[in-house]
């Protein structure tokens, strides 16, 4: 087989790289190669809408079979690349078909983190990435019982909140001292503590997991401290790494990440690596960073279509998150981590909420907690490189746009 595009990878990335292509104009071949077995979906509602009940698989799908065949993008599901000449450009499936390309486009998103410890292989246990996974956490809380999450990032507290609105029991646990502690600042932290207690939920924060508990399958979960809490389901969520496996063994530049250019170029000719398995130079973060994000996933896919089609764009694109915790909603754009000041704006009990992350007197980030007027101001902000004064931007009569 000989396609134009190889795209390894059919998540968000890879999905919206053909349909960037085609509706730029390409009309080349452009062949999908996914180890799932459907068709690329929305991976964000899986631990909220989709774990609920709320919605099928039909209403995740990013679109249907109808427009990929219009729009002759092939798929290659439930297989995976096996091995990848760099040189020769051509990719070995592991049923040993060979597929020649004109470019190759790394789209293999992150591998979640394993928990590594004493009964982590004890039946119950499970991890957050893919349908199927919610599949059987689903089947898993068909008998209701107590849930442990492990992990109090996004998906961590998003399936916290997710159960708690299904009525079955939930425990957090997380090793360092506050939720969101790794994306937020002890401001938003609070304020996403203090609504899931109120919810039900019991957080042991600063705890580190030692082991679980259990004959064939959990009974509980096992912490440094000597505390032993019983569970009847457990769900890891401590992040993800990079899957960059085929590059290393192709010997494509890794670092914690595909290495690519402002352009979504690897060290390899004719090879790109886009969205979570990338690592690319980000003017908001001041070097090499790697994203997780729809929005990075699509963001770099409108990249690497203009790189395809020889009409290179450098990445500039601002990053933006967002995430669904019962009624709240959390978006946020820029990176705080160089923050040296934050300003406060509305209600940090209850909400609308928006905190304001500003480096040497200029906004650099924002979390805004229901308020998406507040994150499109700051959003604007920051784009503008503005350095407004304090006062307005904590006064909640003033707009944001009209703070600078």
């Amino acid at each position: 087989m000989a396609v134009d595009v190889l795209v390894i990878g059919g998540g968000h990335a890879g999905a919206h790289l053909a349909i960037s292509l085609r509706q730029k104009g390409f009309a080349g071949t452009i062949t999908v190669v996914s180890d799932e077995p459907s068709l690329p979906y929305d991976r964000p509602p899986l631990s909220k809408g989709y774990l609920i009940g709320n919605l099928e698989i039909d209403r995740l799908l990013l679109r249907d079979n109808d427009y990929w065949t219009e729009q002759q993008v092939r798929f290659e599901l439930g297989h995976r690349v096996g091995a990848l000449d760099t040189g020769r450009k051509c990719a070995e499936l592991e049923d040993g078909r060979i597929i020649r390309f004109q470019w190759c486009v790394f789209a293999t998103g992150g591998k979640v983190r394993r928990l590594i410890c004493p009964g982590s292989e004890l039946a119950g246990i499970h991890y957050l990435r893919t349908v199927a996974d919610v599949d059987a956490i689903r089947g898993g809380l068909e008998n209701g019982g107590v849930l442990g999450v492990i992990g109090a990032g996004y998906v961590g507290l998003e399936v916290a909140a997710a159960a708690r609105e299904m009525g079955h029991e939930v425990v957090v646990i997380e090793a360092q001292d506050r939720v969101l502690q790794r994306v937020t600042s002890p401001v938003v932290s609070d304020f996403f503590e203090r609504q899931h207690r109120a919810h039900g939920v019991d957080l042991h924060l600063g705890q580190q997991v030692a082991g679980f508990a259990g004959e064939g399958r959990i009974a509980a979960v096992r912490l440094a401290s000597g505390l032993e809490i019983p569970v009847d389901l457990a769900i890891v969520g401590i992040g993800i790494d990079a899957d960059t496996a085929l590059a290393e063994k192709a010997g494509i530049a890794c670092d914690s990440g595909i290495l690519v250019d402002e352009y979504c170029r690897t060290s390899a000719e004719g090879i790109l690596a886009i969205g979570d398995c990338a690592r690319h130079p980000n003017d908001f973060a001041g070097g090499l960073w790697r994203l997780e994000s729809v929005q990075h996933a699509m963001d770099s896919a409108a990249i690497a279509a203009d790189t395809i089609l020889e009409a290179p764009t450098e990445y500039r694109a601002l990053p933006t998150f967002w995430s669904d915790q019962y009624d709240l909603k959390l978006q946020s754009a820029g990176l705080n981590k160089d923050a040296d000041e934050i300003v406060v704006r509305g209600d940090s009990k209850e909400g609308p909420l928006t905190v304001i992350y500003l480096k040497e007197g200029r906004i650099i980030s924002v979390d805004a907690i229901n308020n998406p007027k507040d994150f499109m101001g700051a959003r604007s902000l920051i784009l503008k490189e503005a350095r407004p004064d304090r006062a307005k931007l904590a006064d909640i009569s003033i707009p944001l746009k009209k703070a600078a």
